[in-house]
């Protein structure tokens, strides 16, 4: 691992994968949302878009095969 960037409190590496690893100053390893949010901070990565829902009206709108049988 090759050391990107010291902070105050963290220690950047990069993998051979190309993935990041960040590191406190105790030696132990931060993952999941706290390490996305230290490697947003220091630039590093890039925030992906957030996918936007489909609108609920549209399930709504077709009935199903055994409603439009009993409606008839």
């Amino acid at each position: 691992m090759q050391l990107v960037k010291k902070t105050d409190n963290h220690l950047i590496y990069k993998k051979r994968s190309g993935r990041f690893a960040v590191m406190t100053r105790k030696k132990s390893y931060v993952n999941g949302e706290e390490k996305a949010k230290i490697l947003l901070g220091a630039g590093l990565v890039k925030a992906a878009p957030k996918k936007a829902a489909p609108p609920p009206a549209a399930a709504e709108e077709a009935p199903a095969e055994g409603e439009a049988a009993s409606d008839a």
